[in-house]
Parts: C-alpha cells; structure tokens; sequence
C-alpha cells in the first residue's frame, strides 16, 4: 500500500492579496458580494467563483484536456459526439447509442429540456472516451438493434465503472456528487473558504454614460447610462488539500503530490473575473504561504476577527500580513499545534518581514515555494 494512503497529510495555502475597486463576484443585485465577520461588513469572493477560477487556470498552466474534466448538463450531448468523432456515425445514430449507454445509470432528465440531466455533472474527458470505448468497437452492429435489444446491451456497472476510473485532477480535488446516482460520487480531496476581506469597507457606486458615435453635434444626453456596485479589498484567502483522499482518488501517490502543486499554483495566480474589462482587477498576492499538517486543516481567518486598521500611509497589506504571522504562532504554541513544515512566498520587509520568517521561515520566490513543497510531500 502506498504510503501516502497510510499518513492523514493536510497542506493549507494561505493568501493574501490586495485588489483595487472591482466587482470580482456579484450577488443577486448585480453588486459585490459581501459578509459580517467580526461584527463588520466586508467584501466578499464566494469559493465557488474561486474554484472555477482555479479550474480555469490549470488550462493555462499546460495542463491537458485528458487531465481535466467538464462540468456540464450535456453529458450526453458530449458522449454523442465522441462517439461520432470515433466511429463516423451520424449524429442521430451516434446520440441513440450515447442515450442507451447513460440510461442504465438513472441520471434524471432536466424537467424543461430532456435531452440534458437535471444538474451539472462533472466528469473528465478522459472518462467520456471511456465510455466511448464501450460502443467504438461494434458501434455499426449496435445501431441495428432494435430500442429494446440496444438497451439491453449496457448495464449500470459499465457506465459506472467508466466514470470512476481515471479522475481528472480537477475532479479529484473538488469531488463530484450526484444526488440520485451516489455510486458515483466523489469525495472532494479539497476545501476552499469564501475570500473575505480583512478589514471592513464601505460599498461604492460607478455611474457611467456611453456616447453614440454617431450622434449629431447638436444632440444632448448620452447614448446609454447605468450604475455598477464595486469595492476594494484586502482580501485573506485560504484553501486546503487532503493529499490522503487525493491519493484516493488518483489512486498514485506521485499524482497525488503533482495535482497538489497544480492547485497551489493555480489558486494562487487565478482571480474571478467579474467585470474584468471595466475593472482591470488583477494583482498579484503580497503573501503566500504553505503549510502542512497531519491533525487538520486550519484555516487562519480567525487573524482577522477584529478588523484590520490602516495606519497612514501602510495599508491594510502589512498589518494584515503580521496578523497572520501572529495567528500562524498562536496556533503552535498556545494550541500545542504546530505544522510540521511551512514555507513562505512575500513583497514585504522590516518588521513585518521579520514576524513573517519567526512564523513561516525564511521567504522563497514563488518557483521555489512550489518545488519546496513538492520535496517535502514527496519524501
């Protein structure tokens, strides 16, 4: 047996990174989505928004399709074009085959288009050529059989056992649930908070016209005007692996480690993208740092319980980073906790720098952060 599988491994990122005035995640109302921690209000990014950034980010790292998974209600729209792209078969032959191979698994049918499931599935590409694989070879003789003889050809199991071999690291480390069809569920290798602001701030409105070009000169008012909620942060991020369960899932230690280092990397550099082209929002972090424990994960929001002040010209960056620091320190004396490696990626100098180093140790540009971990997660 591995011995990963042997050893509960936690590895927790924790982030800091500031973002000018931007809509990175809006609510119902079109405004940024906030929270009250600490008897304050405070921006807010949910996990979810985090998360598909992160996905979207491994595909800029050069990571392949055949490593990935998709996330869609049109599973069997994309069976059926596999197996067209496989076999040369129509596409009304090609989505009755890719109909009965689903069928046996139940997946329920959306109440308003039934050629699509009632929820998102997430599957990776690699198992829909897997299942592909269950038609590709007699996909000519299988499309003669009548409804009845062609249903009877797939069973559960087959479709089943398709979808749970061979996750995608994406799938691995977010998990998948499926409500009526639990034999293939997934459980998630990783945890990833909502990003909440350090410190409180106030919501701020843009109101905005736009000019017809084509206006006359004498013609008054603007072609179009509206308003945009926005707000500007300090925001403290936080996500963690289980790299146990993620061994579990990929069922290879050595993958196990290289996804990890994957979602580290991708989290850290991904950002939501809301309001993108008005906003232009995206920084890099001013803190990242790794830390890896075998008791649980710790998430050290708890920093920013009582909201960060700024002090004149220092920004909530500094304060919020040795806040941190003195959290980190809190949880391995007060709490007997300690992790059983940290490494730390910062801009930050004096002081700060120096709380930062007695918590986390000596800083390391990010490159160097990511082969540290890969070391130390892979003795």
């Amino acid at each position: 047996m591995s011995l990963l599988h042997t050893r509960r491994r936690f590895i927790d990122v924790h982030v800091l990174q500031t973002v000018p005035p931007s809509n990175l995640n809006r609510d119902d109302a079109g405004a940024p989505k906030e929270a009250t921690y600490g008897g304050v209000r405070r921006p807010r990014a949910s996990s979810q928004a985090w998360k598909r950034a992160t996905r979207i980010a491994f595909k800029s790292m050069g990571i392949g399709d055949d490593q990935l998974g998709t996330r869609t209600k049109q599973i069997a729209d994309h069976l059926a074009g596999s197996i067209a792209d496989r076999t040369g078969l129509d596409e009304t032959s090609s989505a009755r085959l890719a109909a009965a191979v689903m069928a046996p698994l139940g997946i329920s049918a959306s109440k308003n288009k039934e050629e699509e499931s009632a929820y998102l599935l997430f599957y990776g590409n690699k198992q829909i050529e897997q299942l592909v694989d269950l038609v590709a070879d007699r996909a000519t003789e299988l499309i003669e059989l009548d409804d009845k003889k062609l249903a009877a050809q797939f069973t559960a199991a087959q479709a089943r056992t398709a979808l749970m071999t061979g996750h995608p690291i994406d799938v691995a480390l977010f998990g998948r649930m499926v409500a009526n069809v639990p034999d293939i569920d997934v459980n998630a290798a990783c945890q990833v908070a909502h990003a909440i602001a350090t410190h409180g701030a106030e919501l701020e409105f843009d109101f905005y016209t736009a000019v017809d070009d084509r206006q006359g000169p004498d013609s008054k008012g603007a072609g179009m005007m509206g308003r945009i909620g926005f707000n500007s942060a300090t925001f403290y991020r936080y996500g963690a692996v289980a790299l146990h369960q993620l061994d579990t899932n990929l069922c290879d230690p050595a993958a196990a480690v290289k996804a990890t280092t994957a979602f580290v990397s991708a989290f850290v550099r991904s950002m939501p993208t809301g309001y993108g082209n008005s906003f232009a929002h995206r920084t890099m972090p001013q803190l990242v740092a790794v830390s890896i424990r075998d008791d649980q994960p710790v998430n050290l929001v708890t920093a920013f319980e009582k909201p960060i002040t700024a002090y004149g010209s220092t920004g909530y960056a500094a304060p919020s980073a040795a806040a941190l620091a003195a959290e980190q320190t809190a949880i391995a004396t007060t709490w007997g906790a300690p992790a059983l490696w940290s490494g730390v990626t910062h801009s930050f100098t004096d002081t700060t720098s120096k709380s930062l180093d007695e918590a986390f140790g000596q800083p390391l540009t990010f490159p160097a952060l990511l082969d540290a971990l890969t070391a130390e997660l892979s003795r």
